[in-house]
Formats: structure tokens, C-alpha cells, sequence
């Protein structure tokens, strides 16, 4: 059916819910099922499905689901057959009570299109409630004097099923003097009595026990019991009595209160209340006994109530009546005698005088600490006390006089050791029950200034960057003492000495207090290259004790001199050199050297020589060796050439930045007959031999190079398997490499052991090797520029290996 509607959207919400009513009332049906309480789960309750018309391939599709009101898990449906089972227990009494009615109520939704189904599942009831009584033993107590026909009312059973099922039915069994009487309507069970048949004698028979048994019209029927014990009550005609007239009690004098004195028994052949016995004290009662003790009128037992004392009063007497609760009551009376025992309850007392203390570690053995005195108010052995100080400790007491002791020393003290004692002296009395008491001492060692302050390391390296700026802090030294207060503070100072010529503390300082370690002036690497001292560590104590630590300080190069450039006259080319040269020599003909120091060292130290292109663009003939400072011709010299030659050579070290100095070589070209034979033979020689001692360095230090190369790896190895693992490559006792805060953002890259003189020996020696095929400071393509040399590279590698 198709609608057409123009309303607003207030009109199409209305029209929706419409439809929605109208597919729910198409669909809504209800389907009736029974099943039994307690059924097992997965029982069968009905094909759901194929009663309420609906297509098992559909159930999943359309989102079918069963809501049920209250507890919704008794009940499931498989959406695989569409049954409905049981899930779980079914109690019928729980769900519905005595209700004859008892239903659940299923709610069955299923959508596209929504339809609602109601089905109604009964649940039968099952007897499987016994009936149950509302006590398992029931009391009733009946006079001997009571007549026969006397009805009693009895409480009857309940069943918690319904129908047949809670039809009950009573019996007794079988006896002379009780009937059971019920009506014959089942459910009046308050009409349930006992009747007495023949007077009961309580002298013949003082209790009756009968079995009321009800049982239900279940099947199988289920019974309930409930045990009926009748007592014959009896008339008050006896008296109570106790089992004697005096009781003899002894007490110790120092029982806690409610201690248990005496329980009094009095008897009575009456029963019930007429047999129910009150104790209490016989009037009138003395204050003594009222402060002293208690009586329990039920039990008859007689308790301590205050504190007794032996020394105050020895013997009680106390007079006691039972009395019975008959309409008529009788009494009995007895006599209770109370005597007091002493004991020992009074516990030494302890009192310490005339401490010395703190007591010196270095006290001399036998140093009286404490005198101590002890008492007791008991006597006889009571009052016979023996003193005990806490073992293990270098303590011990020393009996003077009678109770009169003296605690010395019975040991050397060390206070770094054990700085305190809490010592505890313990008096014992020598009574049968010993009593005791304590007394605390606190003992303090003071300290004797016999430890002096230690450093962690003998010797500390330090390395330092030359040029640092003045007053700057190079390394914190530090020890520590054992002892205490003034005895441990320490104070530090430099081990004056000289080096060379001047002093060492105008070199270095050391603040007294930190222990920090200054420089008081920029150092130089070229002047000193190791400044080795010592700084010592004092406490303050009276004598005062010290050590020394030794600092080896080596200063660290920093590029700080620009090369400088050999005189002619030192076998170099310095300021300007002026050399003849032939034109007829061939290419790679040497024609002079440019030499050059820096008194730096190691990369800062490495030059390198550089050819400044000449002016006006044009290419020289002329080269100059990169590391040797050589130069040679790049070709044959020919006539177009210029007959005068001016070369710029630009000397650059490695450091960072780099330092240059600038040299200027002028050749005269000649013709060959101009040229001096002597200079040309002279030139060529000196080459050859340069060369020749290029090679014989080359393979020396080749050869030292590896050789120092297999003694650092056998020396690394060595000490990382030595050392600890925590303690990285330096093990206990050995010198440390620190690197102190002025080198910044420097670090030693590799870790080394160098002996190195102190800054008295001989001027430095170093060893530099750098690989010949990646210079460090060289870039990409002046390192494949080099690679690409033939023999010349191999003359100018030997400057890689620099011996200064």
C-alpha cells in the first residue's frame, strides 16, 4: 500500500509510529509451553520457532531475540533449530512462592519488519520439599499436677510445595501417656495438639521424648521430624545443700583480678525452678570482702575483685546462702576461709650514678663508666639480687660492695667502628618466681683523631688545554676521614716544589677547603708539557694526620703558532729564495725546497704546502710537493716561458683553525750552458739523498708505528679482562685519565697509557702516525687527488710520519 502525504514533519513522526504499531499488532501472537522445576539443562520446551510461524534461515537475519521480565537466563532459544530450552535452574518455589499459579513470561522480538510474540511458559511444581518444622527439637514442660486430657498446641510443618504435593499428615509414636489429635482438613496444621493420656509422675519418669513425623502427599513422599522432650516438673520440698560447711581456700597475694577463688556446688533434688539455685554473700558482708571479691549468684563461683596484699591482711572469711527459686524458696549456708600467701612480687630496683661520659676510643682498659646500685624490698632470698650487663659488648661490671657495682671498660673501643653503645644492665632477685628489672645506658665513644683523610687513588691524570684562560678550575681533589667533627675536617694544600726555574704554586692552587684545583695562569704546551705535583690532605685534629695524592696535569696542544719558514742558510728556502734553473731539465726535476716548522705539535704541527696561482691567470710549470715542501717542474721547460718566475707558497698547519705562513721563490730559466753545473749536481744529489732518507724514515717509522700498534692491543686486552666490569679499563690503584672541564667539548677519543716525564725531564718527544690513504684534515677530493699520485706521493707520504 503506498501513502502520499504533504503534512509537516510532526505529521510524518505520527504517521511513522502508525506503521510501527501496526506491523507490531500484525505480528504479536502468544504460544503456551509447561516444563517441570529443577529440569536439567538443555531440557526441551517447545520447537519457539515453527509455533510462532517464523523461517529458521530468518532468525539471524531479522535480529531475533527473548527478553523475559526478571531473570532472563533461566530460558534460551537455539537460533540454529529455533528450541527453546532450558539454560539454567528453575525453582518454582523461588520464582512464584505457594502461588497455584507460576509462570514465565517471554517477549519475543523479531525485526525487518518488527514483530513482537508472547509466549508463556509454565512451570509444574515437583515435590521436592519435604516438610520442614520450625525447630528440630521442641520443649515442653508440663507439671506433675496437671490433670489427663490437658491438649497442648504443637507448631506444625510447612511445605513449600503446593497441592498434593504439601498435604501433610501426622504421627507419634506409640507411649502410655501422650495422643497426637489433628483435624481432617490438611491445611489447618495450627489445630495440631498434644494430648496427656495419664498422669505423670516426675519421681518415675522425670523426661519424655517423643518423634512427631510429618509427611506430604507427594510422590514419593517426602517426611519431616521434630523431637518432642517433655519434662515433668516437680514441687519445691528440698533445700539446697553444700558438700561441706567450711571451705579452706589459699591465695597468692598477687593474682589478677577476676582469678578464680572457689566454685561453689550446692545441690537440690527439686527440678525446674524449684531446683534453680542463687548464690550470693550471707548479710550483713564486711567491706573487706565486698572490696576483695565477687560472687557469681548462677555459677557460684567466688572471684578476686581487688587488689590482695599478704602484707595487709593474711585470712578471709566468708560467709555464703544458695536460696532456690521455688514459690516457697529454701536456703542452704556455708563458710568459705580465704588465706592470703606471700610471694615474691616485689621487683629490684635499679639506679646508675656518676656517668663519664663520653668515653675516649683510646681509654685504657679498666676506665670506670657507671657506678650502679641495686635493692629489693623482699627478704630472705627474695631480696638477694645479682646484676648482668648486655653480652658481646667491651663492657662489664665489677662487683664492689654488696648490691654495689662499677661498670669499666673491659676491651679496646674504636668509634669508626661502633660510635655508640646501648648497654642494659639487668637486676635478678633470687626468688622462686625471679623477678627483674633494667636500666638503660647510652654509652658514646669520642673520637681520637687516629685515622688520617685517604684519597680514592694514589694518582690522578689530568689533561688540560693550553691557553686556558687564568684562575681557571682544572680537577676537584677529595679524601675523606674516618673520624668526626674536627678531627675529620680536612684542609688541602699543594706539596710545594720547583719546576724548573719557578715555583709550582705560581703554576697551580689548590683551595683549602673544596679542594679544587686551580690554574693560576694560561699554560703553554711548548714550555710544558707535563706539570706532575702533589696536594695534601690534613685534618684538623690535635696532632693533626695527612696523605698526599700526586696529579700529573698534562697540557693538551692547541694550535696556537703559525708555521714558520727555515733561512736559506738552515738548508730551506725562507722569506725569498732565489734559485738558477735550466731550461733543458725534464719534468719532476727538483729545483728547490721550501722548509718550515711549528713548534706546536701533533695535526697542529703537520704542514702542508700549497702553490699560489700566479697573477693574471696563467699556469706555472712549477709545482710543489704537498708534504715536503719539493719544488719541482710539472713538464719540460721551453722557450715561451718566462725567463723570471715568482712563486707564492702558502705553508698551512692542520690545526683547527688553521695557521699559514707565506713563502716567495724566484727562479731565473737559463739556457743549460749558463746554467752552474756544480748547483745542478748539487741539486740533483741533495735530491736523491732527501729521497733516499724520505725512504729510510718511511720504513723506521713504519716499522715503530706497528710495533706500538700490537703493544697497545696486547695492553688494551690485558686490562679490560683484568678490570671489573663497573670499573671500566682503569683498574684499582691504577693512574686515571680525567678530563678537566677547561678542554670543553674535547674529548680523548682513544684510550692510551703514556709514560710521560714530569716537567723537569727532557723537552717532549711525540709520535704521530696518520693513515697515508685518508688524511684526516684533508677533504674528499684532496684525498682522491693524492690516491691518484704515482712516485711523487710516495716521496711526499714519508711527511705523514713526523719525528719532532
Amino acid at each position: 500500500m503506498l501513502f502520499s502525504w504533504r503534512g509537516g514533519p510532526g505529521a510524518r513522526r505520527l504517521l511513522l509510529l502508525l506503521q510501527l504499531l501496526t506491523a507490531w499488532k500484525a505480528g504479536s501472537g502468544q504460544v503456551h509451553y509447561s516444563v517441570s522445576e529443577e529440569a536439567k539443562h538443555g531440557t526441551f520446551v517447545g520447537r519457539m520457532a515453527q509455533d510462532l510461524g517464523l523461517e529458521l534461515a530468518e532468525l539471524v537475519p531479522r535480529l531475533f531475540r527473548v527478553a523475559s521480565k526478571g531473570r532472563g537466563d533461566l530460558l534460551e532459544v537455539n537460533l540454529q533449530n529455533g528450541i527453546l530450552f532450558v539454560n539454567s535452574r528453575i525453582d518454582r518455589e523461588e520464582l512464584c512462592g505457594r502461588s497455584l499459579e507460576c509462570s514465565i513470561h517471554l517477549e519475543v522480538i523479531v525485526d525487518r519488519p518488527l514483530q513482537v510474540f508472547h509466549v508463556e511458559v509454565e512451570v509444574k511444581d515437583i515435590n521436592d520439599n519435604p516438610p520442614v518444622f520450625p525447630e528440630s527439637k521442641k520443649r515442653i514442660i508440663i507439671a506433675e499436677s496437671r490433670p489427663p486430657e490437658t491438649r497442648f498446641p504443637l507448631d506444625g510443618a510447612y511445605d513449600a510445595d503446593i497441592g498434593v504435593n504439601s498435604a501433610l499428615t501426622y504421627r507419634i509414636n506409640p507411649n502410655d501417656y501422650f495422643a497426637l489429635d489433628t483435624q481432617n482438613n490438611r491445611e489447618q496444621t495450627s489445630s495440631l495438639s498434644l494430648v496427656l493420656r495419664k498422669s505423670l509422675d516426675r519421681e518415675e519418669i522425670q523426661e519424655h521424648s517423643l518423634l512427631l513425623t510429618a509427611n506430604d502427599g507427594g510422590k514419593p513422599e517426602l517426611t519431616g521430624t521434630v523431637q518432642l522432650l517433655i519434662t515433668v516438673l516437680d514441687v519445691n520440698d528440698n533445700a539446697p545443700e553444700f558438700d561441706q560447711f567450711v571451705y579452706k581456700v589459699r591465695v597468692l597475694e598477687n593474682v589478677f583480678n577476676g582469678t578464680l577463688v572457689i566454685k561453689l556446688n550446692a545441690t537440690d533434688p527439686d527440678d525446674g525452678t524449684n531446683g534453680d539455685i542463687i548464690y550470693s554473700f550471707r548479710r550483713p558482708v564486711s567491706p573487706a570482702v565486698l572490696y576483695a571479691f565477687i560472687i557469681n549468684p548462677n555459677s557460684g563461683e567466688i572471684r578476686t575483685k581487688g587488689k590482695l596484699d599478704f602484707e595487709e591482711k593474711k585470712l578471709y572469711e566468708i560467709s555464703v546462702e544458695a536460696i532456690d527459686k521455688g514459690n516457697i524458696p529454701m536456703a542452704g549456708h556455708c563458710t568459705i576461709l580465704v588465706e592470703i600467701l606471700d610471694i615474691n612480687d616485689n621487683a629490684p630496683e635499679v639506679t646508675i650514678t656518676s656517668l663519664s661520659l663520653p668515653v675516649r676510643e683510646d681509654a685504657q682498659v679498666g676506665t670506670v663508666i657507671a657506678l650502679i646500685s641495686v635493692s629489693d624490698s623482699d627478704s630472705g632470698a627474695n631480696g638477694q639480687v645479682t646484676c648482668s650487663v648486655t653480652p658481646n659488648v667491651p663492657f662489664k661490671l665489677v662487683s664492689t660492695f654488696k648490691n654495689y657495682y662499677t661498670l669499666v671498660l673491659d676491651s679496646a673501643l674504636d668509634r669508626e667502628s661502633m660510635s655508640a653503645y646501648a648497654l642494659v644492665v639487668t637486676a635478678r632477685d633470687g626468688g622462686s618466681s625471679s623477678l627483674s628489672a633494667t636500666a638503660s645506658v647510652s654509652v658514646e665513644v669520642a673520637d681520637v683523631n687516629d685515622n688520617a683523610p685517604a684519597f680514592l687513588q694514589p694518582e690522578y691524570t689530568v689533561f688540560v688545554k693550553e691557553n686556558n684562560p687564568p684562575g681557571c678550575h682544572i680537577f676537584t681533589v677529595s679524601a675523606r676521614d674516618a673520624d668526626a667533627q674536627e678531627n675529620a675536617r680536612v684542609s688541602y694544600s699543594l706539596v710545594e716544589r720547583r719546576v724548573g726555574e719557578r715555583a709550582l704554586s705560581s703554576y697551580v692552587s689548590v683551595h683549602a677547603e673544596s679542594g679544587k684545583v686551580y690554574a693560576l695562569q694560561p699554560l703553554d704546551h711548548e714550555e710544558l708539557e707535563l706539570l706532575q705535583f702533589q696536594v695534601s690532605a690534613r685534618d684538623a685534629g690535635v696532632p693533626p694526620l695527612g696523605s698526599n695524592v700526586t696529579l700529573q696535569v698534562f697540557v693538551l696542544d692547541e694550535n696556537d703558532n703559525a708555521p714558520a719558514l727555515l733561512p736559506p742558510g738552515a738548508g730551506g728556502g725562507g722569506g725569498a729564495v732565489s734559485q738558477v734553473v735550466a731550461r733543458s731539465v725534464g719534468a719532476g726535476h727538483v729545483v728547490t725546497k721550501v722548509r718550515a716548522v711549528d713548534r706546536d705539535s701533533g695535526y697542529n704541527a703537520w704542514l702542508s704546502y700549497e702553490l699560489q696561482p700566479a697573477a693574471g691567470g696563467a699556469r706555472s710549470p712549477f709545482r710543489v710537493g704537498l708534504y715536503t715542501g719539493e719544488i719541482s717542474t710539472t713538464r719540460a721547460l721551453d722557450e715561451a716561458d718566462m725567463q723570471r718566475q715568482s712563486l707564492l707558497v702558502l705553508v698551512k698547519d692542520h690545526g683547527e683553525p688553521a695557521l699559514t705562513a707565506t713563502a716567495t721563490v724566484l727562479l731565473s730559466l737559463v739556457e743549460s750552458g749558463q746554467a752552474p753545473k756544480a748547483s745542478s749536481r748539487t741539486s740533483a744529489g741533495a735530491a736523491e739523498t732527501a729521497l733516499v732518507d724520505v725512504n729510510v724514515y718511511l720504513i723506521i717509522a713504519i716499522c715503530a708505528v706497528s710495533s706500538l700498534l700490537v703493544l697497545t692491543l696486547l695492553l688494551c686486552t690485558a686490562l679490560r679482562c683484568s678490570a671489573p666490569p663497573t670499573e671500566g679499563a682503569c683498574g684499582p690503584g691504577k693512574p686515571t685519565l680525567v678530563c678537566s672541564s677547561a678542554v670543553e667539548s674535547w674529548s680523548y677519543s682513544q684510550q692510551r697509557r703514556q709514560r710521560v716525564c714530569s716537567g723537569e725531564g727532557p723537552p717532549k718527544t711525540d709520535l704521530m702516525a696518520f693513515s697515508p690513504s685518508l688524511p684526516p684534515c684533508l677533504s674528499s677530493a684532496e684525498g682522491t687527488g693524492e690516491r691518484e699520485a704515482d712516485l711523487e706521493h710516495l716521496k711526499e707520504v714519508s711527511s705523514y710520519l713526523q719525528l719532532s
